[in-house]
């Protein structure tokens, strides 16, 4: 994708880029992507499981809306950070990189890098039922970590935004994962 001179430019992140983003930028907004939804779609073989045991990771599949974060960056940093994501998300070609509207939380509307799976490509998993993803991430393990640990965090890290997603929750709690009762939640139109 050729993103030209387009000074400050916006990254949307729905997964580990929420939370480890690995990119400088100089303002996070929650915002809402409209024709995608997150999903554990994505067969990971290097992040988070091997090609012989594959994990799971998220990626952005056609269908609902996703809340998560958009970030902007610096014009002149545009090279080094689209160098980096490219580098981190384009690893195996699942995903594909777009420029798309995501919707910020105070109305505005930006155009966005967004990293959204590839249904043809081999990794792409599909729609997976709560049981069988769970049987997927369970002991799965790649360059990046335990795939536990990567759905677990996520889900933390949405929760710390009030950012619900029924069926990731459903998943995790099935590996373990239990809501915090200390947060502060948003109102339930929030989500």
């Amino acid at each position: 994708m050729w993103l030209g001179d387009m000074g400050d430019f916006w990254v949307f992140g729905y997964g580990s880029l929420i939370w480890r983003p690995g990119f400088a930028h100089i303002e996070t907004r929650r915002a809402r992507l409209h024709g995608f939804r997150r999903s554990l779609c994505v067969y990971s073989w290097v992040h988070r499981g091997t090609r012989e045991r594959p994990g799971l990771v998220l990626g952005l599949d056609r269908g609902g809306s996703c809340i998560g974060l958009a970030f902007r960056v610096p014009g002149e940093l545009r090279d080094e950070v689209v160098g980096y994501l490219r580098e981190r998300e384009l690893v195996t070609n699942v995903y594909l990189e777009r420029m798309l509207a995501v919707r910020l939380e105070n109305g505005d509307t930006v155009n966005a890098i967004c990293y959204v799976v590839d249904r043809e490509h081999e990794q792409y998993a599909g729609s997976l039922t709560t049981a069988d993803a769970v049987a997927v991430v369970k002991g799965a393990t790649g360059q990046s970590g335990i795939n536990e640990d990567y759905v677990l965090s996520t889900l933390d890290h949405l929760e710390a935004l009030g950012i619900r997603d029924h069926w990731l929750e459903e998943v995790g709690g099935m590996i373990g994962w239990r809501r915090n009762p200390t947060l502060r939640r948003r109102a339930p139109g929030d989500a």
